[in-house]
């Protein structure tokens, strides 16, 4: 008999696990949206009308055996997953892969994707008639804003405002000192240090102009404001003595070979997981690497792999052509280099041929 594997989440762990044990199991990954959304390239999609259709790809090509359920899980426990539609599945492993919730523009809260690119469109109509924008939140999400935001409409006047006295905090002066200078170069002004002394008068992305004091002295004016910060992992269906494994901010503990705990056929990956590393898709995917082996192992026979957490690494665009990347192996690289690395095809390329759309 085939093994079953279910897989609850299509994002960028999920899928790749659902395709790489699509050869040798029987999966079912399972995801509410119509399409795959490449979040890492959300922000270009806002400002680039070219890239907004580009955000897109269709799951029909990703699996070969398996299949893709359009649904959702309602709630989770060691016997198996219940669907919002209310289907019960009782895999033999399951992959929770369910990722985390982030205020749009950087993630788009809709199950369809005409209703998606609707709103990214409206927002880009409301974002370039701002003269002034207020971004809220200096962490990598409001920093490439401000400069995918400045590389289309270099006039505009971006502000940025965060209650942390530094950018980036966790990475080397060096790298931070850099990405300060090009958000100089670009007329990004940070505020930082400081906070809001009362909340915007409009939506985030509806176009109003508003004066706010700071809590540091001072005020800002706007005409349009986005939020920057407050991810939140999508683990509430956790039942059961599964949700043991769910700490107080949501996300899930899980062992060195990424099992929930005293479980031995229940993995967790990506945003979702307890583990002090960045929440990025090539960790996701490091991630879906050892679940992938770990069942394969687990079916065949054979020796667990284990997950090591990384040091802090990150690849910040500013726009097609600007930003920094930092690792702990190689250092701190220019602008050029993040731009062949990320910031002008925002790995499109390899998502495409995920999705078989090369």
């Amino acid at each position: 008999m085939t093994t079953t594997v279910a897989v609850i989440g299509g994002g960028y762990g999920g899928t790749t696990v659902a395709k790489e044990l699509d050869s040798f199991t029987d999966v079912v990954l399972v995801e509410p949206r119509e399409d795959f959304v490449h979040h890492v390239a959300a922000l270009r999609g806002l400002v680039d009308p070219e890239w907004t259709d580009r955000l897109f790809y269709p799951y029909s090509r990703l699996l070969e055996r398996g299949q893709v359920l359009r649904d959702r899980a309602a709630r989770i426990d060691q016997g198996g997953v219940t669907l919002a539609s209310g289907d019960r599945l009782t895999p033999d492993y399951l992959v929770l892969a369910t990722g985390s919730a982030y205020p749009f523009p950087a993630k788009i809260d809709f199950q369809d994707s005409a209703s998606a690119k609707a709103k990214i469109r409206a927002t880009r109509e409301e974002l370039a008639g701002a003269e002034r924008v207020l971004l809220l939140g200096a962490g990598p999400v409001g920093l490439e804003l401000a400069g995918e935001i400045k590389a289309v409409w270099p006039e505009k006047s971006v502000t940025i405002v965060d209650p942390a006295a530094d950018i980036l905090p966790g990475f080397p002066d060096e790298f931070r000192a850099e990405v300060r200078r090009q958000l100089d170069e670009l007329g990004v002004e940070l505020l930082l240090g400081t906070s809001l002394t009362e909340p915007p008068v409009s939506e985030p992305g509806q176009a109003k102009t508003f004066t706010s004091g700071l809590t540091g002295g001072g005020e800002v004016t706007a005409d349009l404001w986005f939020q920057c910060f407050g991810g939140a992992p999508h683990t509430a269906y956790l039942d059961g003595d599964l949700a043991t494994a769910r700490q107080p901010n949501g996300q899930v503990t899980v062992d060195a070979d990424l099992r929930l705990p005293g479980q031995s056929r229940i993995f967790a990956l990506g945003d979702i997981t307890a583990l002090p590393e960045g929440k990025l898709a090539k960790v996701a995917g490091d991630h879906a690497e050892v679940v992938v082996a770990n069942i394969r192992a687990l079916i065949e026979g054979g020796k667990l792999r284990t997950h090591t957490p990384g040091g802090p690494m990150i690849s910040l665009p500013l726009g097609p052509s600007g930003g920094a990347t930092y690792t702990e192996e190689v250092g701190v690289l220019d602008a050029a280099t993040t731009s062949d690395i990320k910031g002008s095809h925002m790995m499109t390329a390899r998502y495409e041929e995920l999705f078989g759309l090369a």
